[in-house]
C-alpha cells in the first residue's frame, strides 16, 4: 500500500497558551474524526505531529488514522521553527518508504505548519535540511498578528494567514486541513497524481487569508 504521509508542525510556544492551544487540540480532534469518515483518507493517509517550542519533537510518529491519538499539547517556551523543519526533514528521511525496483514507495508527504510567532532559532539551518528531502505540498499558516508571513515565504510559496489565533479561526483552519487531506487522498486514488500546491487544494474558508 502506498501511504500518504501527512505531517502537522504545530507551534506550542508560550504565546499559544490558553485559548489557542485548546483550540488546536479541539481542531485536531475534529480533523481526525472527519478524516476517519472519509474512505479515501482512511485508506491512504497516515498522520504525524511535530511540535516546537524551546526545541522541536516528533510528538506523534507517522500513524494510520484508526490508531491515531491526539497528544496532550502544552504551551511554553520559545519558537524553534528552524528546529521543526530539521525534525521534519529527519522524519521524512526515516519514515517515508522509497520506491525500489520491486515496489512503489509512499507518496510525497503533505505538510501543514502552524505558528503564531517568528523563529527564535536558526531558521536557515532548518530550511537547508528540508531541501535535502522530497516533500509534496507544504502549507505554512501565520496565525495572529505576531506571526510573520514573509518569514514563512522563505520556507514555502504556499502561505496563508489568520487574523487572530482564537478558537473560531483555528477551528476553520483545521477543517480546511481536513478537507485538503481528503482531496489529496481522493486525487491519489482516482488519478494517481499528487496535489501540486495551494491552487489544487479546496478554497480556504473566509477566516483564512491567502498571503500574497
Amino acid at each position: 500500500m502506498r501511504r500518504l504521509p501527512v505531517y502537522l508542525l504545530i507551534d506550542t510556544s508560550g504565546s499559544m497558551s490558553g485559548e489557542p492551544i485548546e483550540a488546536v487540540k479541539a481542531g485536531l480532534q475534529a480533523m481526525v474524526s472527519a478524516l476517519r469518515s472519509d474512505p479515501y483518507a482512511l485508506e491512504t493517509a497516515f498522520l504525524s505531529i511535530i511540535t516546537f517550542s524551546d526545541k522541536a519533537t516528533q510528538t506523534v510518529p507517522l500513524t494510520e488514522l484508526v490508531q491515531f491519538q491526539i497528544p496532550d499539547l502544552r504551551a511554553s517556551g520559545m519558537t524553534a521553527l528552524g528546529g521543526a523543519l530539521s525534525v521534519l526533514a529527519d522524519c521524512v528521511e526515516r519514515d517515508v518508504r522509497k520506491t525500489t525496483a520491486e515496489t512503489k514507495g509512499d507518496w510525497k508527504p503533505v505538510c501543514f505548519l502552524l505558528t503564531d510567532g517568528q523563529a527564535t532559532d536558526d531558521l536557515n539551518r532548518g530550511i537547508e535540511a528540508l531541501r535535502r528531502v522530497k516533500v509534496g505540498t507544504l502549507v505554512a499558516c501565520a496565525a495572529g498578528p505576531a506571526a510573520k508571513p514573509d518569514e514563512l515565504r522563505k520556507i514555502t510559496e504556499a502561505v496563508v494567514s489568520l487574523d487572530t489565533a482564537d478558537s473560531n479561526t483555528l477551528k476553520a483552519f483545521f477543517q480546511w486541513v481536513s478537507a485538503s487531506v481528503s482531496v489529496s487522498s481522493q486525487k491519489l486514488d482516482l488519478t494517481k497524481k499528487e496535489v501540486g500546491g495551494l491552487s489544487e487544494l479546496p478554497p480556504p474558508p473566509p477566516e483564512i487569508n491567502v498571503a500574497l
